[in-house]
């Protein structure tokens, strides 16, 4: 699996650890998916693209470097992408954010697109997805397969959490999208929930049922 990338760090799986936890609440489920978000991010821009510029520091001039933060385009799978998205924008506030509305049908569990609007000049962009669940990998092929239409220069995937079934999934479809995950959970039940898990992160990121 060397296209998929466990961010391991002590401070992502303590807050993962805190989030997983059936008695956090809706308050601090949201808070901690924003910390980890932010924790994330700094791992998934790691390889962005820089520029040098001539900047005065208080002493002299200098040439340094600075990302082109508006050619990276974070795009949330809603609605859940929602909450990795705040997180990566506080890291990134220049980046470009696209949508992607898509459902899982109760009785396929295909996913099924609703809304879907993007920056312009996307092949010039780096796009990462963001979505807190990599379960059956159905809503991440379908978005990923809509965002090749576009040319973007690159896709990244970012997850809260995996399993075996959807890293298989969406590694046969997208071989060229590397994934990023703070955990590779055990494996999906019958339902397409990940065990262990931490229950369904758009109801507990919204405090819906």
């Amino acid at each position: 699996m060397s296209n998929v990338h466990v961010i391991d760090h002590p401070l992502v799986q303590h807050k993962l650890t805190l989030m997983r936890r059936k008695e956090a609440s809706t308050n601090s489920f949201r808070r901690l998916l924003n910390e980890l978000a932010m924790l994330m991010a700094y791992e998934v821009t790691r390889d962005m693209a820089t520029q040098e510029v001539e900047i005065e520091t208080p002493l002299e001039t200098m040439t340094a470097k600075v990302i082109d933060g508006k050619k990276l385009v974070f795009v949330s799978i809603l609605r859940a992408g929602t909450g990795i998205l705040d997180g990566m924008l506080s890291v990134v506030p220049g980046a470009r954010v696209g949508h992607i509305g898509l459902y899982r049908d109760p009785k396929t569990l295909t996913a099924v697109e609703y809304y879907f609007k993007m920056p312009q000049n996307m092949q010039d962009r780096d796009v990462v997805v963001v979505d807190p669940m990599l379960a059956t990998g159905n809503s991440a092929i379908a978005a990923v397969e809509r965002l090749k239409e576009l040319h973007p220069k690159s896709i990244k995937f970012v997850c809260l959490l995996t399993c075996p079934e959807g890293v298989a999934a969406l590694q046969k479809a997208h071989p060229d999208v590397p994934i990023y995950t703070a955990a590779i959970d055990r494996q999906l039940n019958e339902h397409g929930y990940i065990l262990p898990g931490l229950g369904d992160a758009g109801d507990r990121i919204f405090g819906t049922k």
